[in-house]
């Protein structure tokens, strides 16, 4: 058995979504990778920060259709289970009772922290390409060259459409058309 704090989680078969309801509130974000347990701590101030500015970015432009929201689960499978920072979906594929969604969002967007960096860009990307989600967004939000990398579904497989870095505008087409200032994301006073 594995334990964490009081909770023990079975060993002796993939973990699935059923138990991480088991898992205590606290903080912590719990995914499923393939029925493995991946533990991500809280995020930092400047995450947050970014997670925030995005968000009212892409909120100002979605269309009313359309729904922006944070830290939503996305249940792919009994055993694959995954928490993008953002997620964008249509109104009518989701159940706003429910505490996760089960139809691939139409963007998945990842606030790369230096510990996530290399799983987002290949496992994360990777998971997502194979749920259908059709854009999928890593934002690294380094104070001196902050880079938004944006993919799209391309039949069965994710293509780089973009990589805007500083002060560059970011122009994305899908799920809407919005304006994204790298730069703009880490701005304030900690940058002096």
């Amino acid at each position: 058995m594995v334990a964490m704090t009081d909770t023990v989680l079975p060993d002796d078969r993939p973990l699935t979504v059923d138990d991480l309801d088991l898992l205590p509130d606290d903080g912590n974000r719990y995914e499923l990778d393939d029925g493995l347990l991946v533990v991500s701590p809280s995020p930092a101030l400047k995450h947050q920060l970014v997670l925030h500015r995005l968000s009212v970015t892409l909120d100002k432009a979605c269309p009313p259709s359309l729904a922006v929201l944070p830290g939503l689960g996305v249940e792919m499978s009994r055993i694959q289970y995954r928490v993008p920072d953002l997620i964008v979906v249509e109104f009518s594929d989701v159940d706003f009772e429910d505490k996760t969604a089960t139809k691939p969002p139409l963007l998945a967007i990842e606030v790369a922290s230096p510990s996530t960096a290399i799983y987002d860009r290949n496992r994360k990307k990777d998971v997502y390409q194979g749920f259908g989600i059709e854009s999928y967004w890593i934002v690294r939000p380094e104070l001196d060259n902050p880079i938004i990398t944006a993919f799209e579904l391309a039949g069965r497989e994710y293509r780089m459409v973009a990589e805007v870095s500083g002060e560059d505008v970011f122009r994305a087409v899908k799920p809407f058309v919005c304006e994204i200032v790298p730069a703009a994301l880490v701005s304030g006073p900690w940058r002096a």
